[in-house]
């Protein structure tokens, strides 16, 4: 019998290229059409009804403003984010040794919680002075304190989360394999707690950022971003406050985007189940 060849997998694969490059537009288009519409609104608005440059700039200001700030507010960013990834990493350590320590101790657990959902309801601005007491106001550990426990919470609540949520059957499996707590906790636990944990991190790079800048509001060294943002503003050169709060941004976004990195990198099927539902 003769056989005839596929030719669908060939064209397929031709395919496959240009239909991932038309789901790329699709995910990312209206974004960046929506950006862009809403600086255009911006410089309208602001043109449109006259209004002053010291409530708000224009957005073609800013820019400008930018490039001549920009070897100046370059190193304060780098500064300030230096301290944001220094804290973020010392939260989340201590975050992921206390979650191991409540998953496995119920006493732990339930006399830790309570005390974690208070210190995370307290706001930035009421921890800031007294770190800066307690280090000192140039003292890097004051940021990194700050943004230590602003982390700290957020990433241990879903490691607990992840740790413990576990189905039954799966447990149920682990022991009739006779396997270990270690080996429950390396094989079982720990990966389902990996999409907890890295939800976390994505929600606490935003926010280390955001509480570095802020602990810099109370005081700090002049090649802090936070302090240069603060100044600006004192001035009334909003302009050039507002070009500061550009480079935080980015370094938000650039901080989101290595977490969603190293998620891809060290959860690929979690990923992928993710982008085919």
């Amino acid at each position: 019998m003769t056989q005839v060849a596929d030719l669908s997998a060939p064209v397929e694969r031709a395919l496959l290229p240009e239909a991932r490059w038309r789901a790329t537009l699709r995910r990312y288009l209206p974004a960046v059409a929506v950006f862009i519409l809403g600086i255009a609104l911006w410089e309208f608005l602001v043109t449109a009804f006259n209004i002053e440059g010291f409530l708000l700039p224009k957005p073609s200001v800013i820019a400008a403003t930018f490039m001549v700030e920009l070897p100046v507010i370059l190193p304060a960013g780098l500064f300030t984010l230096r301290g944001a990834v220094g804290g973020f990493l010392i939260g989340s350590a201590l975050a992921i040794g206390v979650a191991f320590a409540t998953a496995r101790w119920t006493t732990i657990n339930e006399g830790l919680m309570p005390f974690a959902i208070a210190v995370n309801s307290t706001p930035i601005v009421a921890l800031a002075p007294i770190m800066n007491n307690w280090f000192g106001v140039t003292n890097p550990w004051a940021r990194m304190s700050i943004v230590a426990l602003i982390v700290f919470f957020p990433v241990m609540i879903n490691m607990v989360k992840g740790l413990t949520q576990v189905g039954a059957n799966p447990l149920e499996l682990m022991r009739s394999y006779a396997a270990s707590d270690f080996t429950t906790m390396w094989k079982l636990r720990l990966p389902n707690a990996l999409p907890f944990v890295f939800s976390a991190f994505k929600v606490g790079s935003t926010l280390s950022v955001i509480g570095a800048v802020v602990s810099e509001y109370f005081g700090g060294t002049r090649e802090a971003l936070g302090v240069y943002i603060s100044q600006q503003a004192a001035l009334f050169r909003f302009a050039e406050a507002w070009s500061a709060i550009i480079i935080a941004c980015l370094m938000g976004i650039l901080f989101y985007g290595i977490i969603l990195i190293l998620e891809r990198l060290i959860m690929p099927w979690y990923v992928s189940f993710r982008q085919s539902e």
